[in-house]
């Protein structure tokens, strides 16, 4: 079964009833289904899928219909500036289940990049084109808010179950000010589960947010989860949105200030380190994509050696581990990972990675921390080092050590 016929059967489970053996057999498919079938780019560190919104509305209604676990972070600059100096920020972004464009800057950097990711699904636009989905045979998706100033998530509340739409909130909670365990309490997430809710909503700061979630990944019941930080405030009306034309030109962050004039910092903050980033990583990155494309560098061959010994499962890369042999790779990295064993990427005849087998790299590195196993990288030129430190995927090389 392919992805793209995965999700439209499980979408279409969510809107008509198929029989019991039908439901636990497609719930299993889910529940199993490797990361290595996303559409995802490294951009800077950060896993990026290339999706529209249309896609994430079916991959939430496919989750929600079968209660399975579905975390989606959605990258904006703030995040990918985070992710740069928080460990466990990033982590929390690797270990998503979907990663949307949020921020404008993103899709600037991917553009010139050479990327395919065109637009943005920003959390806000997430929530209303789920509120517009409506009527029969579709029945409304339960959505619990949590956290937001005083009385924030209950306005939100209240207009959203004002009129019948596609999103009908089951539950709010103000967890008050704290850290993320005292936000974890057993009655806190306790009250959550027990309200049936289908999507839990997040707005807790973006850095607080994600680590809230990460923290209680095993203990919350709801299946799709997502920090969506002021689109609860845009839900209640106590903060007004960009106009789509300001949205469109990618300002919306200087309507946010004005709105929002404490934000000036954070957003200064991010601009300098967006400027640093675009001079020491992307223009470098640009410049080397730009040559490899003049010269056909990417469509030259790969071709991947395979074999194993007592504790690890080793794969070697002979060639350019670009986007076009990605399906030749996904079928090795299946192997690997039917085998249970750590896996060792031999790169001492990789010539050239790219953004996406960079991506790929990442999923496969997900797929093994699910399995309690380790990704490896041994035999790398000077050139390839330059890749993995362009790409801000360091991490991955301080991760070598077997046990």
């Amino acid at each position: 079964m392919t992805s793209n016929n995965s999700d439209l059967l499980l979408s279409a489970r969510f809107l008509a009833p198929v029989s019991f053996e039908e439901d636990r057999a497609i719930a299993s498919v889910m529940e199993t289904q490797s990361n290595l079938g996303r559409h995802v780019y490294c951009v800077l560190g950060v896993p990026v899928d290339a999706v529209n919104l249309s896609t994430v509305i079916q991959k939430i209604e496919a989750a929600a219909a079968h209660r399975v676990v579905f975390l989606i972070s959605t990258p904006n600059l703030n995040f990918l500036m985070q992710s740069l100096s928080d460990p466990e920020f990033r982590e929390s972004l690797l270990d998503s289940d979907l990663c949307p464009p949020d921020g404008a800057p993103i899709i600037w950097i991917a553009r010139l990049l050479g990327l395919p990711i065109a637009e943005r699904a920003a959390g806000a636009d997430l929530l209303d084109r789920l509120d517009k989905l409506s009527g029969p045979p579709a029945r409304p998706l339960k959505i619990f808010l949590f956290g937001g100033a005083k009385g924030v998530a209950a306005a939100a509340a209240e207009r959203l179950n004002r009129h019948p739409g596609g999103l009908t909130c089951v539950g709010t909670m103000n967890p008050g000010f704290g850290d993320v365990g005292d936000m974890s309490q057993d009655h806190m997430i306790a009250a959550i589960n027990s309200s049936g809710a289908d999507f839990l909503v997040v707005s807790l700061g973006a850095k607080k947010g994600q680590l809230w979630l990460r923290h209680n990944k095993h203990r919350l019941t709801i299946p799709v989860r997502s920090h969506l930080g002021a689109a609860i405030n845009f839900q209640a009306g106590t903060l007004k949105r960009a106009p789509p034309i300001v949205r469109a030109w990618g300002l919306e962050w200087l309507w946010r200030i004005k709105e929002e004039p404490y934000l000036w910092k954070r957003y200064l903050a991010d601009g300098f380190g967006l400027l640093r980033l675009l001079s020491t990583r992307v223009l470098p990155l640009v410049i080397i994509t730009r040559w490899y494309q003049f010269r056909r560098i990417y469509q030259q061959d790969l071709q991947i050696d395979m074999r194993q010994d007592y504790r690890s499962f080793i794969i070697s890369l002979c060639g350019i581990a670009s986007e076009k042999h990605i399906p030749k790779a996904v079928a090795g990295f299946q192997e690997a990972l039917a085998s249970n064993k750590n896996v060792t990427i031999d790169l001492s005849k990789t010539r050239v990675i790219d953004a996406r087998f960079f991506g790929l790299l990442l999923m496969l590195r997900k797929d093994l921390k699910i399995r309690g196993a380790k990704l490896i990288f041994t035999g790398m030129s000077r050139g390839v080092k330059r890749l993995f430190s362009l790409s801000e995927l360091r991490f991955l090389l301080s991760e070598n050590a077997p046990d």
